[in-house]
């Protein structure tokens, strides 16, 4: 394959709301772009990028698929796109995420109909976060009650003020035929199915005065971004298209305006402008900032100068492991962004994460699940890696003369947990197999055993996170297992502040131990996790034994004392102690801590905390009354009601403990017509009598 420059690479990601059009989008990019020959259709189980069966069945994307096309644009030549397909549902919200990490730009897919939806507002939360430049696409256009104005509307309501159109429909429903191009003031008009035959007309007259307000407004913005052709615009001068296109490329690398492009993927409109567009407006590994090394709080303030890799194929190597992933044919694959130099199959780098030197074997380019295998990778470019051993998600990859730490991935608690035993003592050994390669793939799917009945509990982000998760085991792995209801992945934490004494003292005979600490424990506000604070001053207890007194603090916040959840939100300031010359040892500091916490966190008002979700159903106005009655006795508080057309919106938070089964219960009470979808939101505490219920339980 000929190298192509990195002015002429993209590397983007299509992100949505589940059954926004994501996937059907992606497939009519690659059928365009003479990446395959067919269509192939979601809904039929023939979508290239969904390949899992679980995907093929569901209907639904579970993991990010990448694949590579190139695109022949009219003004910049062939364009090679990097695309990496995310799912939209929120179980699975750590495909998003860390595919995110490594883009240059994102397409977010926006249903005609429903407009901004729950899952919308993340990931492009999660986009703002990576500081990912966007383009939107409104979708689905053709289907009943598609409305782009009401798109537009909700987007500057929800997301965002800068999103601008670039393109307004022509029709709208069944007669949705055609987009208005704003820049180049022209009509597309689409005369047959497959999209291939369009026309180029003059703007229809009924539509021409709405055109030129938009068009107006349009050229407004684009001007605000830049002052040269601000001073042309304010002297009444002609401005060339060719020059909004430039300030606009400008001003959507610097995320000052998100443009909206419209069609209907499925009926094969609006998705080559859109591909023109990408090339267009989204940067390339050129136009971003060049990324830096990562660093800690308390260096930052030391360190002036962090070290910087620019997108160069001569400058040092440096990579990072966004992906890992099981393949059946050639095993463990590594995905992995290239931010500068190249890398070369059998060449030796280093894994500056854990410090271990790793040996490439061999580089492939993926295409969904199909491998293209390549030599070398150079600056810019997402590939994967078969065989590394030691590698996992968020490492660091880079040349062993000049090593660079890249600020890694981090990625959501797991907010549900069942408990999972094999059927037999064989499926016992297949079981530990398929758990640890399912974990590796994916950092929100976590392990641990029960320490008081010995069964392997699993965790994840939702209910069809771990039934896609347990349907691997069997499909995959051949495990056969039995399968407890989900529990609620709750958590502890204290409300009050208090200062506690953990001592450790034992002697029998030679050399004894000894250990004593004095702590401060604080309540830290929520989702700030755990802070450690050495206040120690004059010497009482040694430099040396501090890290064994954290050890022992962290181990002890593992099993909190209101019903053995982790403890969170808490922080812990070591103030003063004592030592023993000879019997002090770490093992007796980590111990006396240990002790420390677990009679500070009774004397602190320990409190349950459950995880909160925000939901959103979608229903016919006949239903709204049953709906918010169930959701009342399921302790939610209803945020808003509105009304698009005939269909009513609930927004609410709701305890997942009490939204198992939701998906069933909606369909009984709205005849199969609803449907909702759920996110997390926030940790909060348990009410008291529901409190009170849950450590009854424990203690049975």
């Amino acid at each position: 394959m000929t190298e192509t420059s990195l002015k002429q690479t993209r590397n983007i990601g299509i992100i949505a709301h589940i059954d926004a059009g994501k996937t059907t989008v992606t497939e009519r990019i690659l059928y365009y772009s003479g990446k395959k020959h067919k269509v192939g259709e979601v809904h039929e189980g023939e979508a290239e990028m969904d390949w899992m069966e679980q995907e093929k069945e569901r209907g639904v994307t579970i993991t990010s698929a990448a694949t590579t096309i190139f695109w022949e644009t009219k003004s910049q030549g062939d364009i090679k796109i990097n695309i990496i397909d995310t799912p939209g549902h929120i179980d699975f919200t750590a495909e998003v995420q860390r595919s995110l990490r490594v883009l240059d730009g994102g397409v977010v897919v926006f249903d005609g109909v429903a407009g901004v939806e729950p899952q919308s507002e993340t990931v492009w939360h999660q986009a703002d976060k990576f500081k990912v430049p966007l383009i939107a696409f409104v979708n689905k256009l053709d289907r009943t009650g598609a409305d782009f104005y009401f798109d537009m509307k909700s987007i500057h309501e929800r997301l965002t003020k800068n999103a601008i159109p670039i393109q307004l429909p022509i029709g709208t429903e069944a007669d949705f035929n055609g987009i208005i191009d704003l820049l180049e003031e022209k009509a597309i008009i689409y005369l047959d199915e497959m999209g291939k035959e369009t026309e180029t007309r003059e703007i229809p007259t009924e539509m021409k005065e709405q055109a030129t307000k938009y068009r107006h407004d349009l050229i407004e913005k684009i001007v605000e971004n830049d002052e040269e052709l601000m001073q042309k615009y304010l002297a009444n001068e002609e401005i060339k298209v060719t020059e909004l296109e430039q300030a606009l490329r400008k001003a959507v690398t610097s995320r000052s305006i998100v443009p909206v492009f419209c069609g209907s993927a499925l009926k094969n409109k609006g998705i080559q402008p859109l591909l023109e567009a990408i090339c267009k407006y989204l940067p390339s590994p050129l136009d971003v900032p060049a990324i830096k090394e990562a660093v800690d709080e308390e260096e930052e303030e030391n360190k002036q100068e962090r070290k910087t890799r620019k997108a160069d194929k001569n400058a040092s190597f440096s990579a990072l492991i966004f992906k890992i992933a099981t393949d059946p044919f050639v095993g463990r694959l590594c995905y992995f962004r290239i931010y500068s130099g190249k890398l070369e199959a059998g060449s030796y780098v280093l894994n500056s994460s854990t410090g271990k030197k790793e040996r490439i074997g061999r580089i492939v380019r993926m295409h969904a699940n199909k491998r293209e295998e390549v030599k070398e990778i150079l600056a810019g470019d997402i590939a994967a890696i078969v065989g590394l051993k030691n590698t996992t998600t968020g490492d660091t990859l880079c040349s062993l003369d000049d090593p660079i730490i890249l600020e890694s991935i981090t990625f959501p608690d797991p907010v549900i947990s069942v408990a999972v035993e094999p059927k037999t003592k064989s499926d016992q050994e297949k079981m530990g197999v398929a758990i640890n390669k399912l974990s590796e793939e994916d950092p929100t799917f976590k392990v641990r055993t029960d320490e008081e009945t010995l069964q392997t509990i699993i965790s994840g982000m939702g209910e069809l996170h771990l039934e896609i998760i347990i349907d691997r085991m069997k499909r995959e792995f051949n495990v056969e297992a039995n399968v407890g209801r989900p529990q609620v992945a709750y958590k502890e934490t204290i409300t009050k502040e208090v200062e506690t004494e953990g001592k450790y003292i034992h002697q029998s005979g030679g050399r004894g131990q000894y250990g004593h600490c004095l702590l401060r424990l604080t309540p830290l506000e929520r989702g700030k996790g755990f802070v450690f604070e050495d206040e120690i001053k004059g010497g009482s207890i040694p430099r040396e034994y501090i890290p064994a007194i954290k050890k022992g603090v962290i181990e002890a916040m593992s099993t909190g004392v209101v019903a053995g959840y982790p403890i969170v939100d808490m922080s812990v300031a070591v103030y003063d102690g004592s030592f023993h010359e000879v019997d002090s040892s770490e093992a007796a500091f980590k111990v006396a801590a240990t002790r420390g916490i677990r009679k500070g966190v009774e004397e602190a008002d320990p409190v349950l905390l459950e995880p909160i979700m925000k939901i959103e159903i979608a229903a016919p106005g006949d239903f709204m009354g049953d709906v918010i009655g169930d959701l009342n006795s399921k302790r939610a508080q209803i945020q808003e009601t509105e009304a698009r057309e005939k269909i009513k919106i609930i927004k609410a938070i709701v305890p997942l403990g009490e939204m198992f089964g939701y998906t069933t219960t909606l369909r009984s009470i709205t005849e199969g017509r609803g449907n909702s979808s759920m996110e997390f939101h926030c940790y909060s505490p348990v009410p008291k009598n529901i409190q009170k219920k849950l450590t009854d339980k424990d203690e049975e």
